[in-house]
């Protein structure tokens, strides 16, 4: 799995377990457009500071964000 596919897997994740859309996120400050790229595979390289305003809307610390299996055994994006 890429660093891309567990971020959205991890947000999906994230909403799900807080019964809220993925609209909803919007409200951290970032664009409905942006939530929408990153969870369709538009944008594929996901800033920290996009991955901290998320984490603000949902409340949680960017190390929370982090701490999931999802992250543990991520392919090698550098070839």
């Amino acid at each position: 799995m890429t660093i891309a596919e567990a971020t959205v897997k991890r947000l999906l994740e994230l909403c799900s377990e807080r019964n809220i859309t993925i609209n909803k996120i919007s409200i951290s400050g970032i664009t409905q457009s942006t939530v929408s790229d990153i969870v369709n595979g538009t944008t594929t390289n996901t800033g920290i500071v996009t991955i901290k305003k998320l984490c603000d809307g949902f409340d949680i610390s960017v190390r929370a964000f982090f701490d999931s299996p999802l992250f543990d055994d991520l392919e090698q994006e550098v070839r």
